[in-house]
């Protein structure tokens, strides 16, 4: 049998909604999150970390992988210095929004690539 045509591995339930989740994720300014910010339902995702496996972790509520995530500071609730270096510096975002939650990630003015595509 020939490696072209093997079939394709079936698609997860987790699969489908990390796709979902990354179809989703768009980019955001500061003037957008203000509202969620100040509703408490912004979470914060540490540059270097996956924003779509953070999103899938939340909508599939893995209790025990959150908590440690929030522990380590991978994810954080922002504060209101957060806030204030955001509005100085017009700050972009990559985000996504898993009900009731707004989990966002910062950008670089040079980061225009999607947060889950490769290199």
């Amino acid at each position: 049998m020939h490696p072209e045509s093997l079939p394709e591995p079936a698609a997860t339930p987790s699969d489908i909604l990390r796709a979902k989740l990354n179809l989703e994720t768009a980019r955001l300014t500061w003037a957008e999150l203000e509202r969620p910010f100040a509703r408490g339902v912004v979470v914060q995702v540490r540059p270097g970390n996956d924003l779509v496996e953070a999103a899938l972790a939340m909508a599939e509520n893995r209790a025990g992988q959150i908590e440690s995530w929030l522990a380590d500071g991978t994810l954080a609730r922002p504060e209101m210095e957060d806030a204030h270096r955001w509005h100085g510096v017009s700050q972009m975002f990559w985000g996504v929004v898993v009900a009731p939650w707004v989990l966002v990630q910062e950008t670089t003015a040079s980061d225009t690539a999607h947060p889950a595509s490769p290199g």
